[in-house]
């Protein structure tokens, strides 16, 4: 395929998958009863799938697709019921014609048994249907003008593929108008020069045969008429001359029909369309994004220098204050516009489950009614991509380890179908996901056993409730008596920790045994710009992510304990934290050592507190991102640096990363533990 036509085809495959899952949504939501509007919504989105791969010659998908497309019209004209056997096949189909569609993408070939043996079996389905199909009236003639824009055939379209959808209708005459065909030499073989005119004899409906030309909708002016008197018309070559300028509809007759058309000539095209929305490749979002990160650096840099100057006293000092401010207030707002560019509904993560649990639920013989909430809450592109995968495992391990059976759920007093709902929510600058069921909970003496086993925990170890059911984001954790294709490998909730905490977030656990689970996962809204807390070590500037902060307090000395082979431990509310001091951490010579001359940030990491010890904090501050991999290399328990309104290079500290490395130098170096803490 041609460079000219690679980013038709990107369009087209984005279309492609938009339709798949407009599909499979339509499909789930028949379960529950046949609603005309949504098979006619499937119907569309695999017309248009099977109109733009044939455009594109993928006949192996169109051809596919028109068999699904043909018991969707038997479907939707009402000659066909819908029930779970026909619903299931076609689920099968369109997951068979998104593996075709990845093909495409990823230029590698489907599995030719599946589809052909799916393709059988939806041919099958169509043979079984001993009823004949409902009348849809008298054959009628319909006048169509197809008038092309120029660049019809630069959008990778071919009038050709169009008749012969056309022809699939009934029967078809067209003329071509050429009166408008350059001489030779002044001939662009890549500009549409000519336009059409077509006589359909069918039983086909005015919106079918309009559909077949929903893949240059908004690229033509098309005018289709009904004719009444089918004896009397003229035949198609004298209808009209060839010569005529601009091919005009027959005069009305007082019977006829209005001619229904596709505003959107070449000149201007559809602006309900066009106006909407647009598509913008990635990199140049991500590109703005970086440069009005270095917009926020060099504001940040301004205000430093007029803040300077502001001590110096004035007129001209006051004046660049009151622009600067004025600046901030300008940049903040241009930030928050820009990012939400980036911004998507978490819907797009969401739609994958209700088709997860309809089809786990049918191989675990279990009830489940998913509920769906907040899915207009809007979080970064990345983000998304990311959190897909968690959430998968998430649903799947509510699934087999927290759900009951139906038989199981009666004997306890449930009703027999569990309920499973996620939910997400803007709290305090962040994306706050939820996945609720009403299962049998975690059974935390097993899992604490388990985990003693396991060598992940001391059987001396004093651990509250949430540090027992956090035991299961540990890698290798599994409390599953044998291995199956859901679970049991012990690697689905390290995973689901890991990945989390890649996105600089935090995920928890919050149960209750026989009545179920909740678990908590927050992240930051966009990974571009963190909202920091700067905190100082000696002349060392670090930035905290707020998310991680709980609070932060002078240390009372009749609070501090020092456990004899660890460290420092100091009472925080009802429990004893483990103290950890940021620049013995770091290998940092600066910084005070006299606890009380310095403040305590309590942090929270995987549903666990800590202590982390710095010399004072300098205020709020949302910062840029830059990574270090990317330009330096990669430091444990630092996510990223940024760069200060002074010009200084402050590091942004991984909490997680940090408590990981603190519980590495105590369980590896007792006496470096104390001797840090010394």
């Amino acid at each position: 395929m041609s460079m000219d036509l690679s980013e038709f085809l990107d369009v087209f495959l984005e279309e492609c998958f938009e339709g798949l899952e407009a599909m499979e949504s339509g499909l789930l939501h028949l379960d529950a009863g046949t609603d005309l509007e949504e098979i006619n919504t499937i119907f569309r989105a695999a017309h248009s799938i099977k109109g733009g791969s044939a455009a594109f010659g993928f006949n192996h998908i169109s051809e596919f697709t028109h068999v699904m497309e043909t018991l969707l019209d038997e479907l939707r004209d009402g000659s066909r019921q819908v029930d779970e056997n026909i619903v299931d096949l076609l689920l099968a189909s369109v997951d068979i014609l998104r593996e075709m569609v990845d093909g495409l993408k990823d230029e590698s070939t489907p599995d030719e048994v599946r589809v052909a043996e799916l393709k059988k079996a939806l041919e099958a389905a169509l043979g079984s249907n001993s009823e004949e199909p409902p009348a849809t009236g008298e054959r009628q003639l319909w006048k169509i003008l197809f008038s092309p824009c120029p660049d019809l055939f630069r959008e990778g379209n071919d009038p050709l593929r169009i008749f012969e959808a056309l022809e699939e209708l009934g029967t078809l005459e067209v003329q071509t108008d050429a009166s408008t065909l350059p001489s030779l030499s002044e001939l662009d073989p890549a500009t549409c020069h000519l336009r059409w005119e077509a006589t359909l004899e069918s039983t086909a409906t005015e919106e079918q045969i309009h559909e077949t030309f929903s893949w240059v909708e908004g690229n033509c002016d098309l005018k289709i008429s009904q004719i009444e008197d089918k004896e009397e018309q003229p035949p198609a070559a004298e209808k009209e001359t060839e010569n005529q300028p601009e091919p005009e509809a027959p005069a009305p007759e007082p019977a006829a029909k209005p001619a229904v058309a596709a505003k959107a000539k070449p000149a201007k095209p559809s602006a309900n369309r066009e106006s909407s929305s647009i598509r913008v490749a990635i990199e140049k979002v991500d590109l703005l994004i970086n440069l009005m990160g270095e917009l926020v650096i060099t504001q940040s840099m301004l205000n430093q220098v007029g803040l300077d100057l502001a001590q110096e006293g004035g007129q001209k000092a006051e004046a660049l204050l009151n622009g600067l401010a004025q600046l901030e207030r300008n940049t903040r707002e241009l930030q928050e516009n820009m990012l939400q560019i980036r911004m998507l509904p978490i819907s797009v993560a969401f739609n994958r489950f209700p088709r997860l649990v309809r089809d786990l639920c049918g191989k675990m013989g279990k009830k489940v009614d998913l509920v769906l909430s907040g899915e207009q809450t809007e979080v970064d592109k990345t983000v998304l991509e990311k959190i897909g995968d968690p959430l998968v495992h998430l649903v799947r391990n509510s699934l087999d380890h927290g759900l009951e059976t139906p038989e199981v759920r009666a004997a306890k007093g449930k009703t027999e179908q569990g309920r499973l709902e996620l939910s997400a929510q803007h709290e305090s600058g962040n994306i706050v996901i939820r996945i609720t069921d009403d299962g049998a909970g975690l059974d935390r003496e097993k899992i604490l056993k388990k985990a003693i086993e396991q060598g992940l925990v001391s059987d001396k170890d004093e651990l509250s409730e949430e540090r027992i059911d956090n035991l299961i984001f540990q890698p290798g954790f599994s409390t599953a008596e044998q291995v199956s294709d859901l679970s049991g490998r012990g690697v689905g909730m390290d995973v689901v920790k890991r990945n989390i905490s890649d996105l600089g977030g935090t995920v928890s656990i919050q149960s209750r045994q026989g009545k179920g689970s909740t678990v908590v996962i927050r992240l930051p809204l966009t990974l571009a710009i963190l909202d920091g807390q700067l905190a100082s070590i000696g002349e060392d500037t670090y930035i905290l992510p707020l998310i991680s902060i709980i609070e932060s307090l002078q240390i009372r000395p009749e609070n501090l304990k020092c456990v004899t082979g660890s460290t420092e431990l100091y009472r925080f509310r009802d429990e004893y934290i483990p103290v950890m001091r940021l620049n013995k951490l770091l290998g940092s010579q600066c910084g005070t050592d006299n606890l009380g001359q310095g403040l305590l940030v309590v942090v929270e990491s995987e549903g666990q507190h800590a202590g982390l010890f710095i010399d004072k904090l300098q205020g709020q501050q949302q910062v840029v991102i830059k990574s270090l991999e990317a330009n330096f290399q990669q430091l444990e328990g630092v996510s990223g640096a940024t760069i200060l309104g002074d010009g200084r290079v402050a590091l942004i500290l991984d909490i997680p990363g940090l408590v990981q490395l603190f519980h590495k130098i105590r369980n590896t170096n007792p006496a470096a533990a104390l001797a840090a803490a010394s």
